[in-house]
């Protein structure tokens, strides 16, 4: 691992921080369309993930901002407190409850959470952001919030193919022109020639263009105002302030936002924990984060930006990837790029309300593709039952609540509810593994009068005491038993004495004869106990 001054490699940092801006900025626009947050929220947030979390960030090349995998969340979670205020009190909760599980040495707090799990809520993030843009990609977002279930909606008055005759043409040709863009940027050929210049933000540059062009002819297939980006403008430095929105503090004496709090500080902490594990793995350096200080840095950050109107934040993947590829060596990279963010909501509004928002929906339809890709399905089945079983799990839950709205009670907290499904059923999945993997025998092979041997794991618990019983009270008569124990650290005193029980009782009454290998001394068994028929 190498140390680095902040300071040290000041050139390629500002051009790293450049880079991170460009890839930044849509997505912080998308994700508060996505969240259904006024889009200076989201701005906020990129800002103090990258001047403030940056600053106190233990990681290098970690870049903080709003995730596209708290949007679904968020957004249910504005319409469940009731306000967009209200909900700014549970990412002030969300951030100080980080900042106590940094300080109580949480920071491993992802590596309780099983992969299977992990990946089956990742996937359904990915599934809600594409369904939720759907309405955008179309141009049927009358209300800013872009309600799939609105758009889908069937009853008596209302049909899916009525709904898609609110189809705006130019709304939707820039968002199939906007997805052909960042697909071909994608490509590797491309991205080698464009160094560095996201795809992301090439198709909303040309978005931008081709709308200005087709308002400039006069063209009915310019998209208007109630499409576009709304950013308010400042006059003043006085105005500007006016923009940021404070919690309202009732909130924090609402139960649902306590609860609410929660689930972002977990989600939260489990992205950022992902990411940071992720960009350590790629970073040429090898420096290994501090996780317990990034969460303080992450709780700092979020804190804040709840406390101005900002939305929650994570390190993310995508800008922290972008980082590392430009060559950044410290965290001034990360910073300069909150600085840029800042800038431009300052001196340029009015270009960032030019941006179609289906160009916006665009960049978040291949994010939330990338989530839930085919491929994923096929690995976890592929990777067996105790790895689908807890994922299909999760995806089930998440997508039946926050989807479907099957459990209207609850709905926009799937998420949670979710991961909680999808951790029991991971849970039980092991302990049934254990239950079954205590010791190697196949009672269907043996009959009277076989030699049979029982081989313990290398750790025998409580739980496995139910079905060793049941194994030995099957053995059959007169059959010679030998219970190996020799590569055993670790025998429950439950399950030692249920063996001392077989050896004198049970095993004499059906005439077999035992042997016992390998038990240590602290056991109290002796080993090479032998019964002969007849005893």
């Amino acid at each position: 691992m190498t140390k680095i001054s902040m300071f040290s490699s000041v050139r390629t940092d500002l051009s790293s921080g450049i880079v991170v801006f460009l890839v930044a900025l849509p997505l912080c626009l998308g994700i508060s369309l996505a969240s259904g947050a006024p889009f200076f929220s989201g701005i906020i947030s990129g800002i103090i993930g990258g001047l403030i979390i940056g600053y106190f960030s233990a990681s290098h090349l970690s870049v903080s901002g709003p995730a596209a995998g708290l949007a679904a969340l968020v957004l249910a979670a504005i319409l469940n407190v009731g306000s967009f205020q209200l909900f700014l009190c549970a990412v002030v909760i969300a951030g100080v409850l980080q900042i106590a599980m940094g300080l109580a040495s949480l920071g491993g707090i992802s590596n309780y959470f099983p992969s299977s799990v992990i990946k089956g809520m990742l996937t359904c993030i990915g599934i809600l952001i594409i369904a939720k843009q759907i309405p955008h990609a179309f141009g049927y977002n009358e209300n800013v919030k872009g309600d799939f279930s609105e758009f889908i909606m069937v009853d008596e008055s209302d049909h899916i193919l009525e709904d898609i005759m609110h189809l705006n043409v130019g709304v939707f040709l820039i968002c199939l022109l906007s997805i052909a863009i960042i697909l071909i940027c994608d490509k590797p050929k491309v991205k080698a020639k464009l160094k560095g210049i996201p795809g992301a933000l090439i198709a909303v540059t040309v978005a931008v263009l081709i709308n200005e062009l087709l308002h400039f002819t006069g063209n009915s297939f310019a998209i208007d105002n109630t499409h576009l980006v709304n950013i308010n403008e400042a006059e003043s430095a006085h105005e500007f302030f006016s923009f940021f929105k404070m919690p309202d503090f009732e909130g924090f004496l609402e139960s649902k936002v306590w609860v609410t709090g929660v689930m972002i500080a977990l989600i939260a902490s489990l992205e950022t924990m992902l990411s940071i594990e992720a960009i350590d793995n790629i970073d040429p350096d090898r420096n290994v984060t501090n996780t317990n200080r990034e969460l303080v840095a992450q709780g700092i950050g979020n804190t804040l930006s709840g406390l101005i109107g900002g939305l929650p934040i994570t390190s993310v993947i995508v800008r922290s990837s972008a980082n590392v590829n430009a060559g950044a060596k410290t965290r001034l990279s990360t910073m300069f790029h909150g600085f840029l963010l800042l800038v431009c909501v300052v001196t340029i509004p009015f270009i960032l309300n030019k941006i179609p928002l289906s160009a916006l929906a665009a960049v978040l339809l291949i994010t939330g593709y990338k989530l839930c890709k085919i491929s994923i399905f096929k690995d976890m089945i592929k990777n067996g039952k105790y790895q689908y079983i807890p994922f299909f799990m999760t995806v089930t839950v998440i997508l039946g609540i926050d989807l479907f709205g099957l459990v209207p009670a609850v709905r926009g907290e799937g998420l949670l509810i979710g991961v909680i499904v999808g951790f029991l059923s991971a849970s039980i999945a092991i302990l049934h593994g254990n239950f079954k993997n205590s010791y190697y025998f196949h009672e269907e092979e043996h009959k009277e009068g076989d030699i049979i041997t029982i081989k313990l794991s290398q750790e025998v618990s409580f739980l496995n005491k139910a079905s060793i019983r049941e194994s030995l009270d099957h053995l059959p008569k007169n059959s010679t038993v030998i219970i190996n124990a020799s590569e055993t650290y670790y025998i429950d005193f439950d399950v030692l004495e249920f063996i001392k029980e077989f050896r004198d009782i049970k095993a004499p009454l059906k005439q077999i004869k035992l042997t016992l290998v390998g038990f240590k001394e602290e056991y109290q068994i002796n080993n090479h106990y032998y019964i002969s028929s007849g005893h």
